[in-house]
């Protein structure tokens, strides 16, 4: 690993940044307020060129790798938008290494073009409410009828599905009793989210708000035999495709969540004035403040070797786990940090540290949990039994 600074890198930044500049905290304030997606942001992502990113030139995608999505997920989050401006586009920066690993030229060519123009929506189709993250367990079933598959069944905490023309949906293809191994039988599809055969449901929900999620019920959706991403009956390789690159690009933007509470932190410790002296020259504040500091610089050493790895291509399954369980305590303490700062202002909406908080408590959760990741080290790491 280099650890010098890579112009391309910084002009990246600096580019991002003076984009994102544009959209306040009082802009993301108003969409997480209102539920309301963030298009303006969007768009002008497009326009910038930022969507497709990892997408290879020939399908009109900008060639580069995880190392430059994580770049530009760090500074969107960081510049104050937090989860809810990752979310909205991170699917068209980072989303579509299934297909790009396993789907057919033909699937490829009919829609990898339009990702960087902005106009495909597409929704992750995976958990189910009796599953979770016991994904061979699903029970959303494909039958195989002339000319493709016709799929029912019920699906979990999918962002995006309002606004969705399709979906990289997994689905059973043979019953899980007949396989020889728990992960066979399963089918990915790039389905269509045809509202007449699936019903969606928005989640009230704690935070991340500017991005819908959704309950789905899906009853006879007809997906024709090209949409199938992959060989059928292994759709559990297909969607593990790119999960380690989805881990240091999420954690990048836990780390700039973090780095935004910190920066409001730090400039309300400098600026109140409490018995005649400003807070942060009292070490109770201070050190906290220095602690967050720290531990996000911590997360990040590790962070950046495992974002080297992925783009090296090197097994990085362990590294990749360090890094999101580090960068979501990271962001998190930031954030709590910043909000117990500010005092009671810091409940209010005003400072605008209460959203980075509800933000980065989902960073715990998501993409995978504390604890999964814990269970990963214990069994693969250190050879302990199987706890689940």
């Amino acid at each position: 690993m280099d650890f010098t600074t890579d112009p391309v890198h910084n002009d990246i930044r600096m580019a991002v940044r003076t984009l994102c500049a544009k959209f306040t905290d009082e802009y993301w304030l108003e969409r997480d307020d209102q539920h309301d997606f963030p298009w303006d942001f969007f768009n002008a992502i497009v326009e910038g060129g930022w969507l497709g990113l990892t997408i290879p030139e020939e399908y009109g995608g900008g060639g580069l790798g995880v190392t430059e999505a994580a770049i530009v997920e760090r500074e969107i989050a960081a510049s104050g938008a937090g989860m809810g401006g990752c979310s909205a586009v991170h699917i068209g920066i980072f989303g579509f290494e299934p297909i790009l690993k396993h789907g057919s030229e033909e699937l490829k060519q009919r829609f990898l073009p339009r990702v960087s123009a902005g106009d495909l929506q597409i929704s992750f189709a995976i958990t189910e409410p009796d599953a979770g993250t016991d994904t061979t367990n699903i029970s959303t079933f494909a039958k195989k009828v002339d000319g493709g598959w016709l799929v029912s069944g019920q699906k979990i905490w999918i962002s995006n599905a309002q606004r969705a023309e399709r979906m990289v949906l997994l689905a059973r293809t043979t019953p899980l009793k007949d396989g020889a191994k728990r992960t066979d039988g399963l089918t990915v599809f790039f389905a269509p989210m045809d509202r007449e055969k699936v019903s969606i449901r928005s989640i009230p929900k704690m935070g991340r708000n500017s991005v819908d999620s959704n309950e789905l019920f899906i009853d006879g959706l007809f997906v024709p035999e090209e949409d199938v991403v992959g060989e059928v009956g292994n759709g559990f390789k297909v969607i593990l495709t790119g999960l380690n690159a989805e881990r240091v690009v999420a954690a990048n933007a836990m780390l700039g969540t973090g780095e935004a509470a910190l920066r409001r932190g730090t400039q309300y410790a400098k600026d109140r004035v409490v018995f005649g002296r400003p807070i942060g020259q009292n070490q109770g504040i201070s050190f906290q403040l220095a602690e967050a500091k720290i531990r996000i610089e911590a997360a990040d050493a590790l962070l950046q070797k495992a974002t080297w790895m992925v783009d090296q291509g090197l097994p990085c399954g362990a590294e990749a786990n360090y890094a999101k369980w580090l960068s979501a305590e990271a962001g998190y303490f930031a954030a709590d940090v910043a909000l117990q700062v500010h005092g009671g202002m810091g409940y209010s909406k005003e400072f605008h540290v209460e959203r980075y908080f509800r933000e980065a408590r989902l960073m715990r959760l998501a993409p995978i949990s504390q604890e999964m990741v814990l269970n990963y080290v214990g069994e693969h790491v250190l050879g302990l039994p199987r706890s689940y």
